[in-house]
């Protein structure tokens, strides 16, 4: 495997549809019910780019394996250093370590990004997205029961948050 972690291009899109779609129709990952057209994938990329915030793609023999992005984790701007994260791989590429190649290279983007908290939420039944993120420093911060629906069940949530500069003081107030 010849593994490449880069910026997403508009030519990726179509691979970033499919892989989410599979993890909406296959998963308790994404908690729609409906895939999405590439529209809607032109549009997210669209906004995420006006808002800086990076698409990485996993590239292996020039196919699209994988991609994570962040975005802003509440739309107030006491929340603007905090970015709520998501990672996706292909379904024949997960188990083979590219969760956590495409994890540690945004939490050194959202670093770049002078962020200060990334916050995970994630279906408490996936142990392995659980784990990939203790194994990367996020520690639960707290759970929520049946909050969401599913192929026919309730679903619980799991928040985890990873302190990305522990110690750092917050921004000066500026006020005009």
């Amino acid at each position: 495997m010849s593994l490449l972690i880069r910026d997403a291009v508009h030519g990726d899109l179509p691979a970033i549809r499919d892989i989410y779609n599979d993890a909406v129709l296959n998963t308790t990952a994404i908690w729609n019910d409906q895939p999405v057209d590439l529209g809607n994938r032109q549009a997210w990329f669209s906004a995420r780019l006006a808002q800086f915030y990076p698409i990485l793609v996993a590239v292996d023999a020039e196919q699209v394996v994988g991609y994570a992005s962040f975005g802003d984790w509440r739309p107030f701007d006491g929340f603007r250093h905090t970015v709520e994260h998501s990672v996706y791989v292909r379904n024949d590429q997960r188990g083979k370590g590219l969760g956590p190649l495409l994890m540690q290279a945004l939490i050194e983007r959202a670093r770049t990004c002078d962020k200060h908290v990334m916050v995970a939420a994630i279906e408490s039944g996936n142990l392995a997205s659980i784990r990939l993120h203790e194994r990367l420093g996020f520690s639960t911060t707290g759970q929520m029961a049946q909050v969401g629906t599913k192929f026919g069940r309730w679903l619980d949530l799991t928040f985890m948050q990873l302190l990305l500069n522990p110690g750092a003081q917050p921004p000066a107030v500026h006020k005009e």
